[in-house]
């Protein structure tokens, strides 16, 4: 396991979220609307935070941009939304910073790309300008290396330095050294302009799940940073969702990583929120958190030829996350129950045992009655054209009966 990394704490409207050390890890998502549009972004911050975001970046790239955050900033108090913004700033950040102090007085943290600040004798200047504005207003940064933005300075002298071994490296292993040799040395510069290490998180994306693994696993070796994960650009629909999946599991098993991202693309005209349901499911299905009731359901096979327990299986795992922003305030510990939805008398029953409330439809061929289980025991049989409303109402009793606040505090 990695050795225990520093804690950074963003701060929100009075609320604080703590990344790294021994704190759970948190996940992130990011807005894709243009940030001068006050209503529109509030509105999908506010999408992303109910389905579970815990930060959510917005895009600074313009005067109008960084003009808006404190309008956003209000529009999400009147929404009573509170989650911190990360500011992405690329290019500009050192002049938008400067020039709009309610824009960085009210973001939560800055994520700034070493590989974009500037050229030359610019570039020290314009990341020590950032930094210095980071520690005026009491902000973490994220310093985030990506290597399709790599610091092309850095990028060059590594390449020599790699020339001049008598065993020179591959092309890939120097790639990762400038990655990581980046985030390194940026963050030290940072300490060094006089931002408190525990203000600094890092991160090296890549868009390859074996690569990925290599530059974290090399750059936990080298820091005691907190670490964002997180593939760029991983792409659409279940290649990203399996890329993701495959690459921080690997990185989370071990110890390394302290917030996550899924950077989904979405299908056209589709849910941004789905980036964040992915990365809670991930954490959720390790053993690393819990986030809303798990729903086990069968895959369905010969025996099973009706869709019944299909629709049943999606209508309660959207009805459970869609309690969640509610009953997470009113019934402690629900996000831990387990139902179980199964579709015929093969394995229907013992799963159906196995979970806190578990319902074995009826397979083709068989009687058409559906037996329900409550930690363990048969506690009803359900028949007839009302099953899932019926189920559901169950599933509800037993939450207020078993998570609620008297309960907890007893």
């Amino acid at each position: 396991m990695r050795r225990a990394s520093r804690m950074a704490v963003i701060r929100c409207d009075g609320k604080e979220v703590r990344i790294g050390g021994d704190a759970p890890v948190v996940v992130q998502s990011m807005t894709n609307t243009d940030t001068a549009d006050v209503i529109g972004t509030a509105i999908q911050i506010k999408e992303l935070a109910r389905a579970g975001s815990e930060m959510v970046r917005i895009t600074v790239n313009t005067p109008e941009a960084a003009a808006a955050v404190p309008h956003i900033h209000e529009q999400l108090l009147r929404m009573d939304v509170s989650v911190p913004l990360v500011g992405d700033f690329h290019y500009n950040g050192h002049k938008l910073l400067s020039d709009y102090p309610e824009c960085a007085r009210l973001l939560s943290k800055y994520r700034i790309n070493p590989g974009n600040v500037g050229k030359g004798a610019k570039r020290d200047t314009q990341f020590a300008q950032m930094i210095e504005i980071a520690c005026r207003y009491d902000k973490p940064v994220r310093i985030g290396v990506n290597w399709g933005s790599l610091d092309q300075e850095l990028l060059a002298r590594i390449m020599d330095e790699n020339a001049a071994r008598a065993n020179p490296w591959t092309a890939q292993a120097v790639m990762y050294e400038a990655l990581v040799t980046s985030a390194i040395e940026n963050a030290q510069r940072a300490e060094e302009v006089g931002l408190a290490g525990n203000k600094i998180i890092l991160s090296c994306k890549v868009s390859g799940v074996q690569d990925l693994i290599a530059v974290y696993r090399e750059l936990s070796r080298r820091c005691d940073y907190p670490l964002h994960l997180g593939l760029t650009e991983a792409g659409m629909g279940s290649k990203g969702i399996v890329a993701s999946t495959a690459a921080l599991s690997v990185l989370l098993q071990e110890g390394i990583g302290d917030t996550i991202r899924i950077s989904l693309t979405p299908e056209p005209g589709g849910d941004r929120t789905k980036e964040v349901v992915v990365g809670q499911e991930i954490l959720q299905t390790m053993g690393l958190r819990k986030f809303t009731p798990m729903v086990i359901a069968c895959p369905g096979c010969g025996r099973t030829t009706s869709t019944v327990f299909q629709e049943l299986a999606d209508r309660i795992q959207t009805y459970l996350r869609d309690q969640m922003p509610v009953w997470k305030k009113e019934y402690p510990g629900v996000e831990a129950m387990n139902v179980a939805v199964m579709g015929c008398i093969v394995n229907g029953p013992g799963e159906s045992k196995h979970a806190n409330i578990g319902i074995s439809l009826p397979g083709t061929g068989e009687s058409p009655a559906a037996p329900v289980f409550v930690d363990g025991e048969k506690a009803v049989t359900l028949r007839g054209d009302n099953i899932a409303e019926e189920f559901q109402a169950i599933v509800l009793d037993y939450v207020k009966t078993h998570y609620s606040k008297e309960k907890s505090a007893a």
